[in-house]
């Protein structure tokens, strides 16, 4: 790292943030790479991969496409997206292992086979894992959730992204990243009584909402970093999803110290001491955007509902809750999540539910508590914090994602009916939680959650309100108390983790040829050297075309890990030029009207190729590598935009088609939706534009001039059929 970085220094001659020397110090080429904040593209080498088992599917299967014997990153897998919440842990778990059977068995096989770490169902929350285990100051990590910046509570630079850019980094290609902007928060002051640091993030959403933190790490320094916990830092580094940032990241202290002691990672603790100087910001850099926090002053917020950066100060919730004529009743309490399941959040819930418990009085709502991991789950039922939160009336479920990311199957109200349910979560969109639109979701610190479900109301602020105990006799509940970390270490509970075997050569990947929710992938074809003529175009895309238009989510998800089952969503939400509705397209071969995808396999029968043409950031929105895959699968050559959203625009290359842009953005209005096309594909050259002839049904040939940014290397990809193909003849040429 201070090798890198003194190279960088020398060139760029001036104090950096410590986000700039974590990206800087892992550059693939310190000496020659082109370096400005919001402008550069960066070429990083990252120092671990992890993957959630709903994005390891896709990203293992195109890996296998590669033909390396391992991944050339150390890398895990994570069982925790597909357990869903019903009636607690034991039962739900048991459930998922039965409908994921074979979903868990292709995972636990090709981590074996690739030298992959496994952690299986009921191991835990990936970012909890992560934390306990791989995180680490001054790293860079690429995990395949969004929620991937957790590991910043250890002052790692942790990102999340698309399965298509782990595939690269366990094949060891460098990472690509857009140099961010970096906002700094100074806080001073120091957390007291019920403020928590979720309230940190909740404060700063208020501030930044939630596109503020676009193409920005936000960096947490100054003397109030001290009173948090090392798990208390990771709370408010996860959240910063929500405001859209890159990442979040905290300052390596000696409350992150105590936790890699805690967690036996003391050797690691050792060597970043030896290493401090570089584990936090120069004096006198410079932040793109600085706010200041005074956390003496900081109150407790609810944030909410229906976005996370609408924030309350609890002083002023109840004016907030009658203006707005939100459900007042309180349904659901849920505390947990990978956000706040520490062992000292439970602490201090179990501390407040205590204080409920010895005067008489238990949780009015219904009450879920989601240990982060088994670590946790394990510790705080030997140290008595699970027994107090069951005894308040909670129900402990799985130690999986759950309800946060739509996980649970709701009984307790009917679709459609408004009610108010309150979590220690991240994210509060419409429907997210239940599937039902009409649930008031806020997210708050898990201590509130308590309280609130305790009253069983809105309507309630613990810090001057009071409660009446069994007798009927008035009470306050005291502030909560809690230790940051077990006095008596940490229980590691069941061992849920499959290191891969010495001898790897010998096993099998399990992928039944019968499956519906898997397929090996086949590699795709390389170019034939021709120019594609007379072609059609399968549908023009008017307005947002997003990835969700391109590849929706939701029931399809099940289909991640099958390429043939998933194509079925490909196109089916956007938006046809010629008619203004979706999924109804005309095959210019038969004349009839069907769906997109139907359509396209006609074509891909008939040996027919076809374009799309799109509007204005086609494919912005999540990264998913399914909106690349599928196109692709079904037989399209190339994608001719207005203009493109980056990262759907590299996927597109890395899976062997063209992304095209018009030079003259007005030439997408002037063609039709039945013209035939020409792409000349001979013209691919760094930096030159090709030439797309268009044939109207009944007019006059034109010419439009299309853009590209592919470079070199890109042109490769397009050549052999993929990048993964690209990589697997290198392979092939190394072995030779």
């Amino acid at each position: 790292m201070s090798e890198n970085l003194s190279v960088v220094r020398s060139r760029l001659n001036r104090p950096l943030t410590y986000a700039e020397k974590i990206l800087y110090s892992h550059l693939d080429d310190p000496h020659g790479q082109d370096i400005e904040r919001g402008k550069s593209y960066l070429k990083l080498r990252p120092d671990r991969v992890a993957c959630q088992d709903a994005t390891a599917q896709m990203a293992i299967l195109q890996f296998m496409s590669a033909n390396m014997p391992s991944v050339a990153t150390p890398t895990t897998v994570h069982c925790d997206h597909l357990i869903e919440a019903q009636i607690g842990g034991e039962k739900d778990l048991a459930r998922a292992q039965d409908i994921n059977k074979e979903v868990y068995d292709f995972l636990s096989s090709s981590c074996a086979k690739y030298n992959i770490g496994f952690w299986r169902p009921g191991s835990g929350i990936i970012h909890q894992i992560v934390l306990e285990n791989y995180a680490f100051p001054g790293g860079l990590m690429i995990g395949t959730d969004s929620h991937t910046p957790n590991a910043g509570g250890l002052g790692m630079c942790a990102i999340g992204v698309g399965g298509a850019d782990a595939v690269d980094v366990m094949a060891n290609l460098p990472w690509e990243l857009k140099a961010p902007k970096v906002i700094g928060v100074r806080l001073t002051g120091a957390l007291s009584g019920w403020t928590a640091p979720k309230d940190i993030i909740l404060k700063v959403a208020g501030i930044l909402t939630v596109k503020g933190g676009t193409g920005a790490i936000v960096e947490y320094f100054g003397p109030g970093v001290d009173s948090i916990s090392s798990t208390g830092m990771g709370t408010i580094a996860n959240m910063g999803a929500e405001i859209g940032a890159t990442t979040s990241l905290f300052p390596f202290n000696e409350r992150m110290y105590d936790y890699l002691a805690a967690t036996k990672r003391k050797s690691i603790g050792d060597f970043a001491r030896t290493y401090a100087a570089e584990l936090h910001e120069d004096e006198g850099a410079q932040y793109d955007q600085l706010i200041e926090l005074n956390l003496s002053e900081l109150e407790p917020h609810i944030n909410g509902p229906f976005t996370p950066d609408l924030a309350t100060p609890i002083s002023k919730f109840k004016e907030a809750v009658s203006a707005n004529k939100w459900p007042e009743e309180l349904k659901v309490g849920l505390i947990g999540s990978c956000t706040n399941s520490s062992y000292e959040d439970m602490s201090r819930a179990a501390s407040i539910a205590r204080d409920a418990l010895d005067h008489g009085v238990k949780a009015k709502s219904m009450f879920t508590v989601t240990p982060g991991s088994e670590q946790i789950r394990a510790t705080i039922a030997r140290d008595g914090q699970l027994q107090t939160l069951e005894e308040f009336g909670g129900m402990v479920l799985a130690n999986a994602c759950g309800p946060c990311i739509g996980q649970w199957d709701r009984r307790d109200v009917k679709k459609g009916e408004a009610n108010s349910i309150l979590s220690s979560y991240n994210r509060n969109f419409t429907g997210r939680n239940d599937a039902n639109p009409a649930t008031h979701s806020f997210v708050t610190s898990p201590d509130l959650v308590v309280a609130l479900t305790l009253a069983g109301t809105l309507n309630f602020n613990p810090l001057t309100d009071t409660l009446k105990d069994k007798d009927g006799n008035e009470f306050k509940l005291s502030a909560p108390t809690g230790a940051g970390l077990p006095a008596n270490g940490y229980d590691p509970g069941q061992d849920t983790y499959q290191a891969p075997p010495a001898d790897r050569a010998s096993i099998s990947v399990a992928v039944s040829p019968e499956s519906e929710r898997l397929q090996i992938l086949a590699g795709f074809q390389a170019w034939d050297g021709k120019d594609a003529t007379d072609i059609p175009i399968l549908i023009k895309t008017k307005g947002k075309t997003t990835t969700d238009h391109i590849s929706m989510a939701g029931p399809w998800l099940k289909y991640r890990g099958h390429l043939d089952n998933i194509s079925n969503n490909m196109l089916i939400g956007a938006i046809n030029a010629a008619n203004g509705e979706a999924n109804k397209v005309k095959n210019f071969a038969t004349g009839e009207v069907g769906a997109v995808p139907a359509t396209a396999r006609d074509y891909k029968k008939k040996g027919i190729q076809w374009v799309v043409v799109g509007d204005w950031n086609y494919g912005e929105g999540s990264s998913r590598e399914h909106a690349a895959l599928e196109p692709r699968h079904l037989g399209g050559i190339a994608i001719i935009t207005r203009s493109f959203a980056r990262i759907h625009e590299t996927n597109l290359k890395k899976q062997g088609m063209l992304p095209l842009t018009f030079a003259d953005p007005a030439d997408y209005d002037k063609i039709n939706p039945d013209d035939k096309v020409d792409v000349m594909c001979t013209q691919l050259a760094v930096g030159k534009p090709l030439t797309l002839r268009v044939h109207p049904k009944d007019g006059k040939v034109w010419e439009a001039k299309l853009q590209h940014t592919f470079n070199e290397s890109q042109i490769d990809w397009y050549k052999d059929g993929s990048a993964l193909n690209t990589m697997a003849r290198h392979a092939e040429e190394h072995a030779q």
